[in-house]
């Protein structure tokens, strides 16, 4: 089994957020392994396609990328205690700090290596995770004018993350603008001028241009799959997971399919056998309501999904399925969103699950 990830599709929709960005520069957030479309491949695409930076959680994503041979901007953004800052300063990796602690710490790093960090600050204008709260704010921009007074630090941007950018006309929308603008005009009296500041991530993209500031950064939109139900935006999923159908063999009327017999064949039927299971990211609770594309129609899961395979039913197999063909579990069809609708969760998760014995295989670009 495998992901099929379609670097055309990560370019054609780099170009439809660059033109939703206007005169704003784009961000392409790779973390997570690119959303698990591979934060390397991924990567290199959309900075061919438009993207001037790219952006991830971790030193150890952006170290990543610049063993890579990426060169662009890179930002992270999420530290524990244990970070290594010395890492991301000798690799010339933007550091976004949400706290005093977190910027002693690449002070630090930068004063043992003997070259200056860069830092991004990140305010927390109301989503309440990391970003620096309103009461430590003075204290952070009175420690970071210190160090970029003594050559230590070059202070790059100021960004913040929104909570309900994908419901485009919520007021906490614009009060989050708000207390970001403010943020940047504190800033500004203790005599740090920003390069950059940015907030908005897909959904804001493709919906606030007033968000946009200098910067925009893509994240779900960028993979092709829309963040505003109802539309998307001419999006094009770059990822397919499918697999080889393992078996195809006749059921008799009556005979149960799989664990617990959760299916019995009402009629004499034939099915086919996709080695592909929840170790692999088939989520189990989905057993008997999913369907996958095969033989140029959907074809129903029945019984329990296992650990290694599912069953689906092939009726009376007027297509000639046979073992080999190729089954997609998802991709443009069946869609991610349908998977998440079934699980009640969000297509983010959907594409994050593939793994284990799952292979990556690249299409389009210079391939």
């Amino acid at each position: 089994m495998e992901t099929v990830i379609d670097l055309d599709a990560i370019a054609h929709n780099m170009r439809i957020l660059r033109e939703h960005a206007g005169d704003a520069a784009v961000m392409a957030v790779v973390k997570a392994d690119g959303y698990n479309h591979g934060a390397v491949e991924v990567g290199r695409a959309a900075l061919a396609a438009g993207a001037a930076e790219l952006g991830v959680t971790t030193v150890g994503e952006a170290v990543q990328l610049r063993a890579a041979g990426i060169t662009a901007p890179i930002l992270c953004w999420l530290h524990s205690t244990d970070t290594d800052f010395a890492a991301a300063v000798a690799a010339d990796v933007e550091i976004g700090i949400s706290s005093v602690a977190q910027l002693r710490a690449v002070e630090a790093a930068a004063r043992d290596l003997g070259r200056p960090a860069t830092v991004t600050v990140k305010v927390d204008t109301g989503l309440n995770r990391n970003g620096v709260p309103p009461l430590a704010y003075p204290e952070v921009l009175t420690t970071l004018r210190t160090l970029v007074d003594e050559g230590l630090v070059r202070f790059r941007a100021i960004f913040s993350h929104l909570a309900h950018a994908d419901e485009p006309e919520h007021p906490n929308n614009d009060a989050q603008r708000a207390r970001f603008l403010e943020a940047i005009a504190t800033a500004k009296e203790h005599g740090l001028e920003p390069e950059l500041v940015h907030i908005a991530n897909s959904a804001a993209t493709l919906t606030r241009p007033d968000l946009a500031f200098d910067l925009v950064r893509p994240g779900i939109a960028m993979y092709g799959l829309s963040p505003i139900p109802g539309d998307d935006f001419g999006l094009r999923p770059a990822m397919t997971f499918q697999a080889r159908v393992a078996l195809v063999k006749r059921v008799a009327a009556g005979e149960g399919v799989s664990y617990g017999h959760q299916w019995i064949a009402p009629h004499d039927t034939t099915v086919a056998l996709i080695p592909a299971g929840y170790a692999d990211g088939v989520f189990r609770p989905m057993s008997g309501r999913f369907d996958v594309w095969l033989g140029g129609a959907p074809r129903r899961n029945v019984g329990r999904v296992c650990m290694d395979q599912f069953v689906v039913d092939l009726g009376d197999n007027a297509a000639g399925v046979q073992e080999g063909d190729t089954a997609i579990l998802f991709g443009a069809r069946p869609h991610a969103q349908q998977w998440a609708d079934l699980l009640d969760t969000i297509h983010y998760e959907v594409v994050c699950a593939p793994r284990g014995r799952v292979t990556r295989r690249y299409v389009g670009g210079d391939r």
